[in-house]
């Protein structure tokens, strides 16, 4: 059972962590000051240490280096020791054991810290075997270059060991690679060990600098989990060394891995500079949702439009022209990368506002493989009359013409240079003509309805708010949901699009046919958060940031996930979910 570890915070497989000795220790972190090792059962038997709230004590163990044979790992396996003080375990990766402690360490991680696929493997099959909430450290393998992707992978703590290491041998490390000393005229760091002149600078002064950077790494890697943006900069930060991009694309490859673990909303900026953001799992994620859960409600064609630089779409000037031609008689769709088709009740849902690309006029052509299976995906899924594609030949055409060729709908192009040219505007107006109006009640019918099936599950919206007469207040994007009566459902949250259940809406939502995310309680009312020791069980289906609702003996509540399901399950510390609304049964 884990007791001094709990996670705070999580960004894909990246955490934000606490180890509760008597001084805490923010992780991912540099634990060389605290990892106390009571000896190896190697040289002699060794008895179990008395410990100390001070220290996180390694207990006895066999360390087994990389590619240690089966039949011998079996013979020398580590039994489980109950201590009731801050304890790491020392394991192998290539057959994983939970023993109970705060924190594992893997015994073999310089046999594959430096392959992609091997880390890969080795972290997966290491992650499955532990209790979400053990610490998973590596000692002796951390550089200031590749703790940020050791982080991002799912590890917790390192030591300076290697850094160090490299300092005594004359190697001076930096983020972005290391360099003989000899090699280096200028030192190019401003840390304490480093503002010395050059000539003087020693041996000794080479290893401090080298833990300096590598704790100042881990600052900055911990700021950028607690702004959700680790991805971000890995992108960048991967990119120099070859296995580190192998490595972080292998993950990529383990999509469930890195999905469960990801929030479904963020506030922050998702920046897209690279081919690889389309892997993303929150790019594939927003595709996967519009094409198998979203379904149009509208009778209206298909406009397909360019997206705008400006966010969310509907608040830049293009769209605005795009808008008063429009005039109601067409469904709106946008075509962007790397996030697909946006329809337009989504353009605010996460990450559709939030997102940043690289502009420079011209799509890769993996950009439009991917945006051309998206549209593919989504015409087959929603029905409608014909096609009016009004987008600029650079790239959006070729795109609608890929997906015309395997489509029976009819297209027509309206662009004649420029989409806001007059001429372009008049095209797209002249292809409306005749078709009706939809009316704002069923604009914000609808785009409330859309809402629900991304967010919880295909006819959604229909299994929620289709049985009812349902009214809709407020001003978009502020939108309130309620019933004939006038009792609030849901209200629509602007910062991310998503549906905010009210007790009354959670009422109906458990009773209905769409998928239900549902935290079960033990017997206590809770207020303000749900902690782990407290769920009973939890959906599968739960991703952090998930609507759940809340139900035990003694309540019945909504709230937002700040785990995922099987970790509520799992964990013996930390905040489950938050509470919204409350109700004593």
């Amino acid at each position: 059972m884990t007791t001094y570890f709990e996670v705070l915070d999580r960004d894909g497989a990246a955490r934000l962590g606490e180890i509760r000795l008597s001084t805490p220790v923010d992780t991912p972190a540099l634990l060389d000051d605290v990892l106390v090792d009571s000896g190896s059962h190697w040289t002699a038997e060794q008895p179990v240490p008395e410990g100390d709230d001070d220290q996180l004590t390694i207990l006895p163990h066999r360390s087994l280096p990389a590619g240690t044979r089966e039949e011998v790992r079996e013979a020398f396996t580590t039994d489980a020791i109950d201590v009731d003080f801050p304890s790491a375990s020392v394991i192998s990766s290539e057959s994983p054991r939970d023993l109970g402690t705060d924190a594992a360490i893997l015994s073999d991680a310089s046999g594959f810290v430096g392959h992609g696929e091997g880390l890969k493997d080795a972290i997966i099959r290491t992650k499955e075997a532990l209790p979400a909430d053990t610490a998973l450290v590596l000692s002796g393998v951390a550089t200031p270059v590749n703790v940020a992707t050791l982080v991002y992978a799912g590890v917790d703590g390192v030591d300076a060991k290697l850094a160090k290491v490299k300092g005594s041998q004359g190697m001076y490390l930096t983020n972005d690679g290391e360099a003989f000393l000899e090699d280096l005229d200028e030192l190019p760091c401003a840390c304490p060990a480093c503002q010395g002149p050059r000539e003087e600078f020693t041996q000794q002064d080479c290893i401090d600098h080298n833990v300096n950077a590598l704790r100042a790494e881990l600052r900055r890697v911990r700021e950028r989990i607690r702004a959700g943006r680790l991805r971000d900069y890995i992108e960048g930060q991967a990119r120099h060394e070859n296995w580190l991009t192998a490595a972080f694309r292998e993950f990529d490859s383990q999509y469930s891995y890195l999905e469960t673990q990801t929030p479904v909303v963020r506030n922050n900026e998702l920046a897209a500079a690279t081919s690889d953001s389309l892997r993303r799992v929150e790019i594939q994620r927003f595709a996967d949702r519009v094409t198998s859960r979203y379904r149009n409600r509208f009778d209206n064609p298909l406009v397909l439009v360019p997206c705008s630089a400006r966010k969310p779409y509907s608040e830049s000037k293009s769209h605005s022209r795009f808008h008063d031609m429009i005039a109601f008689r067409g469904h709106t769709v946008s075509m962007t990368s790397p996030i697909g088709v946006v329809p337009q009740e989504l353009e605010l849902t996460y990450p559709a506002q939030h997102y940043d690309s690289v502009v420079t006029g011209r799509w890769s052509e993996d950009e439009k493989q991917f945006v051309a299976a998206v549209l593919d995906k989504y015409l087959q899924r929603n029905d409608y009359s014909r096609v009016i594609a009004h987008v600029p030949d650079h790239g959006y055409r070729d795109i609608v013409e890929r997906v015309e060729s395997d489509s029976s709908l009819d297209f027509e192009y309206t662009v004649d240079g420029h989409p806001t040219s007059t001429d372009s505007l008049g095209n797209l107006s002249a292809a409306l003509e005749g078709e009706l109006k939809y009316a704002k009640r069923e604009r914000e019918h609808n785009t409330v309805k859309a809402i629900a099936d991304f967010q919880f599950g295909p006819d959604a919206g229909d299994d929620l708010f289709g049985d009812i007469e349902i009214k809709t207040t407020g001003r978009y994007p502020k939108l309130q949901v309620r019933d004939t009566d006038g009792e609030q459902l849901a209200t629509m949250v602007p910062q991310y699009g998503m549906l905010a259940m009210t007790l009354d809406g959670a009422d109906r939502w458990v009773d209905s046919d769409a998928p239900t995310k549902v935290v079960e309680i033990d017997g206590f009312v809770p207020h303000g958060s749900v902690l782990a020791p407290g769920v009973v069980d939890a959906s599968d289906e739960i991703r952090p940031g998930d609507e759940v609702v809340i139900r035990g003996p003694k309540a019945f509540g909504i709230g937002r996930a700040e785990m995922n399901g099987p970790e509520m399950v799992e964990s013996t510390r930390g905040v489950a979910s938050t509470v919204r609304h409350v109700r004593e049964r």
